[in-house]
This record gives structure tokens, sequence and C-alpha cells, in this order.
């Protein structure tokens, strides 16, 4: 049973006509001490991870130990269904012939890297998420086409709705709403 008390704002969504605008609002956010909040552009605008304060991902240090992973594990079955399980002398070739090895090894590294970054993606993402609050904002479906928005979240510890709403307008947004959530006090 979910509380009647859960606040059913999720946030204040600013909707911008073009990525400088939600820029310097996201550089301002973060220096005003806003942590809690999300932008969403059609394209991808180059240094916004950084204005929104969020630290460099852990993705691409995951995916190479992944592939030194996969390495290891081809070369080390190989080695042992050669060497150790299963020797057998063709031609007076050694049993762990490394070169021979070499292709199987890189494809194992491919193979590990490449799952690892795609469910690491999504791990780290929160995906699979059907469903997300922001969906439900005015005129959201224009962030997938041609307008640039910024969301302060209200899980943030500075969120004071008419404050937010006040700081966002000073950038000159299109337009300035709450977004509700929903579900909010449900299950």
């Amino acid at each position: 049973m979910g509380s009647a008390n859960i606040n059913p704002t999720y946030g204040v969504i600013a909707r911008f006509a073009d990525s400088d605008a939600l820029m310097r609002a996201a550089q301002a956010a973060t220096r005003k001490g806003y942590t809690r909040m999300d932008a969403y552009s059609p394209v991808p605008v180059h240094g916004l991870d950084e204005a929104l304060g969020r630290p460099r991902s852990w993705l691409g240090w995951i995916v190479l130990c992944a592939g030194l992973t996969g390495a290891c594990v081809g070369m080390g079955m190989q080695l042992f269904c050669s060497g150790v399980y299963y020797p057998w002398n063709v031609g007076g070739r050694p049993y762990a012939s490394i070169p021979s090895f070499l292709p199987i090894t890189f494809e194992c590294m491919v193979l590990f890297s490449a799952f690892t970054a795609v469910f690491g993606m999504f791990g780290l993402n929160g995906l699979p998420r059907p469903h997300h609050p922001v969906m439900h904002a005015k005129d959201f479906g224009r962030a997938q086409i041609d307008r640039y928005m910024l969301c302060i979240e209200s899980a943030d510890p500075r969120f004071n709705e008419k404050e937010v709403t006040d700081f966002l307008r000073t950038f000159g947004p299109e337009d300035v709403s709450t977004v509700i959530n929903p579900h909010a006090g449900e299950g």
C-alpha cells in the first residue's frame, strides 16, 4: 500500500529552443548546487555531462576488463585443451602453439567486450524502464525532434518548486512546467 503523503511532483522542466541555452541553464544549476537533474535533447550536446556535474562513465573500464578476461579465457581454454586435456602431436608441432591460438583469443575478447558493453550500458542506465514520469511533461515529445529540456527533480535536497521555476525562467526558456508523477503513492 502506498502512503498518501508522497509528493506527486517529480520535478520542474524547462524547454529551450537551442543547445546553448540548455548548457547555460545546466551549468548555472550545477553552480547553484542542484545535483538531481537531467537534460534531454534530440542530438548529443558536447560537454552536457560535465555541465550537469556528472562523473565520467565507468563503462569503458568495465568493457576493457571484460575484454581482457575474454582474451584470457580464450587463450586459457585452448592451452588447456591442446596442452593438458588432449595433447596430440601433429607433425612435430608444439602442443601449445600461441600463434595458432590468436584468432580464437581475439574472438573471445570481442565477444566478452560486446556483451559487457550492451548489458553494462543497460545496467548503468537503469534500463529497461518502460515508464518514466518525465514522459508526462508538457510537449516532452519535442525533445526527440527539435527542443532541449532540463528537468530539476524534486528528489534534489535544494528543491523548492517556486524557486526552481523562477530560477529556470531566468534563462529565457520557451516554457517552464511542473512534472507530475502519475504513479506517486502507488505500491
